[in-house]
């Protein structure tokens, strides 16, 4: 069953929240677009249409938001791993006879350091883009403050043009009748 009747808010609120939902969680918007069809009874290009003709723009700055979860999701999750391989390492290694503590700590400490390694690489990729962001937000409202300002000068130029019609107007009046007295 294929509907063919106009978008209402609540269906829009819907495919926002779950093509959102879907970012953070890492999903794709395809799959988003699948699920919010079934339930609206519409198709998943029906969905995606609207999502990107009307819907995304409303949401950017969920949409960025949403991003940075699933990047803090993400990274809380390669954590985890990290912890993970260390206890698996560790434990591999107590099993084994013919190497010494001392070894099996170099072994640890150098893995943990490409791991810190690694890390750091991707928090600075990460500040990068928060800076970025920022120099983007700072630009976009100098932005809307210039606007504005040109806004009232076009006002005010509009209102001093006029002002300057009327008085040459008075002044081709005030010939006419100077001349037309003479």
């Amino acid at each position: 069953m294929v509907r063919q009747d106009a978008w209402n808010q609540d269906e829009d609120l819907l495919l926002a929240e779950v093509v959102l939902r879907h970012i953070r969680e890492g999903g794709t918007q395809l799959s988003a677009f699948e699920e919010v069809g079934e339930k609206l009874s519409r198709t998943p290009a029906a969905c995606g249409f609207r999502w990107n003709s009307s819907i995304r723009k409303k949401y950017e700055s969920a949409i960025q938001l949403a991003k940075k979860q699933r990047k803090q999701l993400k990274k809380g999750n390669e954590t985890k791993q990290v912890e993970d391989s260390v206890v698996s390492q560790l434990v591999s290694q107590e099993k084994k006879e013919d190497k010494t503590v001392l070894q099996t700590i170099e072994e640890m400490v150098q893995f943990l350091l490409e791991k810190k390694g690694e890390l750091l690489e991707k928090e600075k990729s990460i500040t990068l883009e928060e800076k970025s962001s920022t120099r983007l937000k700072v630009l976009l409202e100098e932005n809307q403050a210039l606007e504005k300002e040109l806004t009232k000068l076009k006002h005010e130029y509009e209102i001093i043009k006029n002002d300057y019609q009327l008085m040459i107007n008075v002044m081709e009046r005030a010939t006419k009748r100077t001349q037309s007295q003479i």
